[in-house]
């Protein structure tokens, strides 16, 4: 029994390294948020650590949710470039996404197809905001004012811009600025 313990005391003793990945992670990524398909929470770095990031806070019931058709098709004209659209929603303005998170991802997969991904109902703004948002917020100065609000991130997770409601995902100053980072 004693050389065993000694073994883990001489264990615990050496110094603890981080993977390489969690060691690189930027603070903006650094992270971790439950996908809308219910698993358990995942490492943004994991997700999307290397990659143009697009950040948007949804809603169902909003006059910008015909939005997510274009987010789609920019996810899909650009993902294999390495853009990723990553989806967060928020009842933060005017009620308009009261479902679950179960009605949210069924409606989004129903009705426009949305295959990027999306992640667990955030707070984007007030005192309850979420970490990650925070963050985004205090990078650029800006917080949402509305449903679909655009944040972009380079592939080192720097917070590169940020684009109101009104910017539609095929406005050409937010294509162009990610076409300039892919």
């Amino acid at each position: 029994m004693r050389p065993i313990s000694l073994f883990i005391l001489f264990m615990s003793l050496l110094p603890v390294s981080l993977p390489a990945s969690a060691a690189e992670c930027p603070e903006s990524l650094d992270h971790y948020k439950r996908p809308l398909t219910g698993q358990q929470p995942v490492h943004l770095c994991d997700v999307m650590q290397g990659k143009v990031v697009l950040v948007v806070n949804t809603a169902s019931r909003c006059a910008y949710t015909p939005q997510y058709e274009g987010l789609e098709q920019l996810y899909e004209r650009y993902r294999e470039r390495g853009l990723v659209v990553a989806g967060f929603p928020s009842n933060d303005f005017a009620g308009q996404e009261p479902g679950t998170e179960q009605q949210i991802r069924k409606f989004c997969r129903l009705t426009y197809g949305v295959e990027f991904p999306m992640f667990e109902k955030v707070h984007v703004k007030g005192a309850a905001v979420d970490p990650f948002y925070e963050h985004l917020a205090r990078e650029t100065g800006v917080t949402p004012r509305w449903n679909f609000h655009k944040y972009l991130l380079d592939r080192n997770g720097r917070v590169i811009a940020s684009f109101p409601s009104q910017v539609k995902p095929d406005d050409r100053r937010l294509v162009d600025k990610i076409e300039e980072l892919l």
